[in-house]
């Protein structure tokens, strides 16, 4: 199979990563050969921002949701190593209020809202609703994958009076 890795140009990773990912793409049909090229892509590049969001999203959409929340959540340790962000959500709330329009902390975001899509999808309820009520408190805008309307799903909307 040829991969055309010209039509990828802006995405900056070495070229035999990005033929892997063009295949996974391209097998898309075979399952098992796609999962293969990625798995590679994934192997040799685990430090790899750009990487692991397409694990993320190409797991997530093969339903491999074990698999997206894994490359979610190495993301989300990746920038939380690269920022010095703390763990305790007190004192890392008003940091990412504070910063959430660079660009890492709002891949950071966006990783975090997408692992509790993930968790929601995978029957962890109460750790989906934890993440969505979080990023709720700083998302004015809903920008980071739909967690208030997710939020909204998993505790169910107040009904409305006849």
């Amino acid at each position: 199979m040829q991969a055309n890795l010209e039509k990828f140009s802006w995405f900056q990773v070495p070229e035999d990563i990005k033929k892997l990912l063009v295949l996974a793409a391209e097998s898309w049909q075979n399952s098992s050969a796609s999962e293969a090229y990625m798995n590679q892509a994934l192997a040799k590049t685990s430090d790899n921002t750009d990487v692991l969001v397409a694990g993320y999203r190409y797991f997530y959409y093969k339903n491999n949701y074990e698999l997206a929340l894994q490359a979610a959540i190495k993301v989300i340790e990746k920038i939380k190593n690269i920022e010095k962000l703390p763990d305790d959500w007190q004192q890392l709330k008003p940091i990412l209020v504070n910063h959430k329009e660079d660009s890492q902390i709002r891949l950071y975001l966006h990783a975090y809202a997408a692992s509790g899509l993930v968790l929601a999808k995978l029957g962890e309820i109460e750790k989906a609703k934890k993440i969505c009520s979080q990023i709720k408190e700083i998302d004015d805008k809903n920008e980071f994958v739909g967690a208030a309307i997710l939020l909204d799903i998993l505790t169910g909307l107040p009904e409305e009076d006849e």
